[in-house]
């Protein structure tokens, strides 16, 4: 890639970060109610989201009698945590921990 080609690569994403960052506040703009489908993606996405990553991180994972074990684990010590502190962040840091332990340590 050229140093011009390389130029043009980061203007373009620089520019799509920007515009993505800043349509929404352009869009609606404080003061204004958004329309009612806005609010009910904004309360249906976090959910889907979630799900698609869970999906998404379990896809290769083999369930037999010894495979699979440390995920099985993890999952259910990140409900847990999640249940106890309902931290978002905190569940998704600690269940990566503590998954990495399993594996390092166990498994």
């Amino acid at each position: 890639m050229t140093t011009l080609q390389s130029i043009f690569t980061i203007a373009a994403v620089a520019a799509g970060t920007v515009l993505t960052r800043f349509l929404p506040f352009l869009i609606f703009p404080e003061g204004k109610t958004p329309p009612k489908y806005i609010t009910w993606l904004g309360t249906v996405l976090p959910h889907a989201v979630i799900g698609l990553l869970v999906v998404y991180c379990l896809k290769d994972a083999v369930f037999s009698a010894s495979h699979g074990l440390p995920e099985l684990i993890a999952m259910g010590f990140i409900f847990i945590l999640h249940r106890w502190k309902k931290n978002t962040l905190l569940s998704i840091a600690g269940g990566t921990v503590f998954y990495m332990f399993l594996v390092q340590n166990f498994f």
